[in-house]
């Protein structure tokens, strides 16, 4: 078993005792086939025991294995007549971003994807599969082009994250990346991403705002890599394995979570076991969305796609009877979370409540509503300097509006700033203060 883990190796060892004791019989002429079927049945077992039970940890070993195939790979073996394109036309061509045009059983597409090295010195001329802003500026033109000829878009996530060097922030990471989130979202073309190893950070958003998300068995998704997460938690990035674990960062976790589709399955031991088996698999999947996603106005496709990321997470909530629910639509109230008598939509949410947040991406408790919520005077934003639904000297927590109050501050005679039931202060400290606490 060439490229063996180290989780694997009690399936290697008993492997090579089987290949051992064939390799004596056959020399000596003994009759060992009992005792070889027993072996071979007790390693198939090992095996479904071993691979079916892996751990979040054991996936990212097998997502970031030397031997994976890589998205070259996997345009080979899924596309005709490829033809590569490069370069952003403002800098350079970054190596760790590939692109071009391909057909998809006859269907001219535009396919784009990170790509990692095969060797040392293939690795280090493509920084390891972590573009750097001409890469993601390189994808984008790609898919502008897409757009303005109608051709649907296929990417393959594959990298760490972008590259974190001076170098990529004096060109402007930050604004490649988000620019790349920005036009994708209105892309007015099928877009289908497919996450074929590893999917890190803001490198792997860059190419991954699509109508469908795919992912393979093995692959992993995450806001950041374990090791990064283990170095900022814990100022340890050995602790990587117990952080991929807190993470949730498996394909099985992501679609549970609904932020992905489908999860492509891959043969036992990983996709570097049968990279022809895997890609069969890639592109009878991804055939079969973008079928569906063709059928679609272009209009369609960018409001199916705001749907995608407008639904995905939940909201929680510590009030009493209130359940979690989905992201809310735009300009209404988060569900699970009642209007209360004299309270406008966007009113602040109780003290110590800090998981519903006013409608309005980024919106802090008092905040002037968003389109779609109440106006007036109720819910005004606080005057320059002052905090919004500022708490009073005995320890009021912000935002705290009860029945009677305008969302971010106290209407009634006698209340304080910040708001408390009706006008009325008597009682309430005590248990704001336990909230705050």
């Amino acid at each position: 078993m060439a490229g063996e883990l180290e989780f694997e190796k009690p399936l290697v060892e008993l492997r090579n005792k089987i290949d051992e004791l064939r390799k004596f019989a056959e020399e000596r002429g003994f009759d060992f086939s009992e005792e070889l079927a027993r072996l071979e049945a007790q390693y198939r077992q090992l095996e479904n025991e071993l691979y079916s039970s892996l751990t979040a940890a054991q996936k990212m070993r097998i997502a970031r294995h030397h031997q994976r195939p890589t998205t070259l790979d996997f345009i080979q073996a899924i596309f005709t007549d490829f033809l590569e394109l490069h370069g952003d036309r403002l800098f350079a061509d970054d190596l760790a971003i590939v692109g071009g045009l391909a057909k998809l059983n006859g269907v001219p597409v535009t396919v784009i994807g990170h790509q990692r090295g095969k060797d040392t010195k293939d690795n280090i001329a493509r920084f390891f599969g972590s573009p750097h802003p001409e890469g993601f500026r390189k994808a984008l033109r790609l898919m502008r082009q897409a757009d303005k000829f109608g051709r649907p878009i296929i990417t393959f996530i594959d990298t760490k994250g972008a590259y974190p060097g001076d170098t990529a922030e004096a060109r402007g990471q930050g604004e490649a990346i988000a620019r790349n989130l920005l036009v994708m979202s209105t892309l007015r073309v099928p877009i289908v991403c497919v996450v074929i190893g590893e999917g890190g950070s803001g490198g792997a958003l860059a190419l991954g705002v699509g109508n469908r998300v795919l992912m393979l068995e093995n692959a992993i998704y995450s806001v950041i890599s374990p090791n990064g997460a283990a170095s900022i938690l814990w100022k340890d990035a050995s602790r990587a394995d117990e952080a991929a674990e807190a993470m949730k960062i498996t394909a099985q976790d992501l679609l549970a979570f609904g932020i992905i589709e489908e999860v492509i399955p891959e043969p036992k031991g990983g996709a570097h076991r049968d990279p022809e088996g895997t890609a069969a698999l890639v592109k009878e999947a991804i055939w079969r969305h973008l079928q569906e996603l063709m059928a679609m106005t272009p209009e369609e496709l960018v409001e199916d796609r705001f749907r995608k990321y407008r639904s995905i997470g939940v909201y929680a909530s510590d009030e009493p009877g209130a359940a979690a629910g989905t992201v809310p639509e735009a300009g209404r109230a988060p569900a699970g979370r009642e209007a209360e008598s004299g309270k406008s939509a966007g009113a602040a949410p109780k003290s110590g409540n800090n998981a519903v947040h006013a409608p309005g991406s980024g919106n802090a408790a008092g905040r002037a509503p968003e389109s779609g919520e109440a106006g007036g005077s109720a819910g005004r934003a606080p005057e320059s300097g002052n905090l919004a639904g500022r708490a009073s000297a005995s320890g009021h927590s912000p935002g705290e509006a009860e029945s009677g109050n305008t969302a971010g501050g106290g209407s009634g005679a006698g209340s304080s700033a910040g708001g408390t039931d009706g006008g009325t202060t008597a009682g309430a400290d005590a248990a704001i203060e336990s909230n705050v606490r």
